[in-house]
């Protein structure tokens, strides 16, 4: 039994009681079972009446904290409560010393941070605090006509695609989007992920209830017959820049794919991801733009092209899918708010985006070729073969070796580089030692990565230690 002291000085002694006792035991001082003072004790040693404290723990007991035992006192509760402030404080501190800080990070997908526009972000957030009207207004459930109807201008202009801004949707990222479409379309559905595929896709829709159907492509991308015999009502698919295999889907397919989508109840989600960043060749027209049965809804986001943080990405619904829209999820609120829509609006609308897509361009397709020079003169070269290195912020690399993957993530992980592999990104939970890295070069040093081989390479004779990994 412990007696602590508060401060009750001021008014509101009862409140300030209460409120100390209840973090004492959130903050586990007092652990659950454990037996309080007696009202008498704790009243005497802190100057107050009986009843105030009788008071403090009656609250107590009807906020489920505390409970009182016939001719035995007060005790606490046997609620979940966190570990006390040291424990926490130790853990933390444990866990921060167990996170691996890697000198090259080719995992993560962020982009360049220096490159954001900061100060042209900030001239347009002030003028849309002194300009815009709106901004505590809630925002209509797909996103500001504004923004839309930008939206729908840049796609008009890059993409082939020409749409009424009544068309676009705007979520918090593409997971919200997932989330609508599983609405939308039905949780009937039986939906085609690719495999391997971006694992949050399946995640997302898993966690909404819908049965998945894992589909392999090819090299030119998903088979039709092979949606037949899985079963497949909804396809989701990224037929410009496959993730993380790279593959284009070629224009047979593509007819192929439509085909199939326009007999019976079936759709196609087109995943346009990191289609702004082709490095050779015309940009290749979405499927949307192909589409005329109305079968194919168009998905992107602007958080490869301007910051993940940014969260903000887009649909553009095929016309019959509109009115199922506006019954099912015309109900949501825009989750992305109408402060940041404004700024995006100006963004896009003012031609700033355009000049800024030309400019990373420019920049990642120079970082690209630089990462694939450090790689191709490294001390490992000869093992090393590019793949995939025409499109995207990433490419893949096939290594020669006869260790696993496994083994192979942790010899670069020794000399401070994360790197995963194309078995990582199976959505089958099959896994088999390609031998296949992917890696994310747009927030990634060529120089760091440079350095970290030829350390890397030091390591590899026999006579400086025996105890050291091998490719």
């Amino acid at each position: 039994m412990q007696m602590r002291t508060y401060d009750l000085s001021g008014g509101g002694i009862g409140e300030k009681l209460i409120a100390a006792i209840r973090r004492d035991i959130l903050s586990g001082v007092f652990a659950p079972g454990e037996k309080l003072p007696s009202k008498r004790r704790l009243a005497e040693h802190h100057g107050v009446s009986v009843q105030t404290v009788q008071n403090a723990y009656e609250q107590l007991i009807a906020e489920g904290f505390l409970e009182s035992r016939e001719r035995s006192g007060y005790f606490v509760a046997a609620l979940a409560v966190p570990a006390p402030r040291a424990v926490r404080e130790k853990d933390a501190k444990e866990s921060a010393e167990e996170t691996p800080t890697y000198r090259v990070d080719l995992v993560s997908p962020r982009t360049d941070a220096e490159r954001f526009p900061f100060a042209l972000w900030a001239r347009l957030s002030r003028r849309v605090l002194t300009e815009e009207s709106d901004l505590l207004s809630p925002s209509p459930a797909k996103g500001i006509y504004a923004l839309r109807r930008a939206i729908a201008a840049h796609l008009v202009q890059n993409k082939g695609i020409e749409v009424s801004p009544d068309a676009v949707v705007v979520g918090a990222g593409n997971e919200y989007l997932y989330m609508l479409l599983v609405q939308l379309l039905g949780r009937d559905k039986v939906f085609g992920v690719e495999n391997p595929g971006y694992t949050k896709i399946a995640g997302v829709y898993a966690l909404n209830g819908v049965r998945l159907r894992p589909i392999t492509p090819d090299g030119d991308g998903i088979d039709p017959a092979a949606l037949d015999g899985a079963g497949v009502d909804v396809l989701h698919i990224s037929p410009n820049h496959h993730f993380p295999t790279g593959v284009v889907t070629g224009a047979p397919r593509r007819a192929a794919i439509l085909r199939w989508a326009s007999e019976g109840d079936r759709f196609i989600i087109e995943d346009d991801y990191d289609s702004e960043f082709r490095f050779c060749g015309k940009p290749i027209p979405p499927l949307f733009s192909m589409d005329g049965a109305g079968k194919v809804v168009y998905l992107n986001t602007f958080s490869d092209t301007i910051a993940p943080s940014i969260r903000i990405s887009f649909m553009v619904l095929p016309a019959s899918l509109l009115s199922r829209y506006r019954e099912i999820c015309g109900v949501y609120a825009c989750p992305v708010p109408v402060f940041e829509q404004h700024i995006l609006t100006r963004f896009l609308s003012e031609g700033h985006f355009e000049r800024h897509l030309r400019r990373m361009r420019v920049f990642y397709r120079a970082r690209r070729e630089e990462m694939i020079r450090a790689l191709q003169s490294s001390p490992f070269s000869d093992r090393l073969e590019i793949l995939s290195a025409d499109a995207g912020l990433h490419f893949l690399v096939k290594i020669h070796s006869k260790k696993s993957d496994e083994e192979l993530r942790e010899i670069a992980k020794s000399v401070g580089v994360r790197v995963a592999f194309l078995e990582d990104y199976r959505i089958d939970g099959v896994r088999n030692d390609t031998h296949t890295a992917l890696l994310r070069y747009a927030d990634a040093s060529p120089e760091a990565l440079g350095a970290a081989l030829s350390e890397l390479a030091k390591t590899q004779n026999p006579a400086t230690s025996k105890t050291k990994k091998r490719l």
